[in-house]
């Protein structure tokens, strides 16, 4: 497992995303916003298009935000370690399929 922290997405580190997908066979993105325009599409498209392989993305899905602590915050947006972990399973099981 490599963690890789994209500081934009634009420009997208095209070069470092596209080996690292190609060594792992799976991505998981992690966004602490809306999924929809965001990091994750971007990366699914340039996947797409070079390397394609299984892709989850973890963040906020069409909804309008909320007030809370961080923890309760990620736990009602399924941001947290164990939304993470499972998308993570999910994607490694999509892998050679």
């Amino acid at each position: 497992m490599v963690v890789i922290n994209v500081a934009s997405v634009k420009p997208l580190d095209r070069e470092t995303i596209l080996h690292y997908a190609k060594d792992a066979g799976a991505v998981v993105v992690v966004e602490e916003h809306q999924v929809a325009g965001g990091l994750g599409g971007a990366i699914a498209e340039l996947l797409a298009e070079n390397v394609p392989v299984p892709i989850e993305m973890v963040g906020v899905r069409d909804s309008f935000g909320q007030s809370g602590t961080l923890t309760e915050l990620y736990d009602y947006y399924k941001l947290s370690a164990p939304h993470i972990k499972a998308a993570m399973q999910k994607a490694h099981a999509r892998k050679g399929k």
